[in-house]
């Protein structure tokens, strides 16, 4: 299923998807790493964005 963009909020921000490619990108420009390894941070911290952000500021 993908995701719904007219459905925005909150809970929309709050989390990263490791399916869409575009968010993944995304995470991966903002903290200057590469895409492996962003869906590495992803698969191993889950979607919650605060996790992930964590993650990927340790490896700058």
């Amino acid at each position: 299923m993908t995701d719904d963009k007219s459905l925005r909020g909150a809970q929309d921000r709050s989390r990263v998807s490791g399916s869409e490619p575009y968010e993944v990108s995304y995470f991966a420009h903002k903290h200057g790493i590469t895409l492996q390894q962003a869906r590495n941070i992803i698969a191993e911290h889950g979607p919650a964005r605060e996790a992930c952000d964590i993650a990927a500021q340790r490896l700058g």
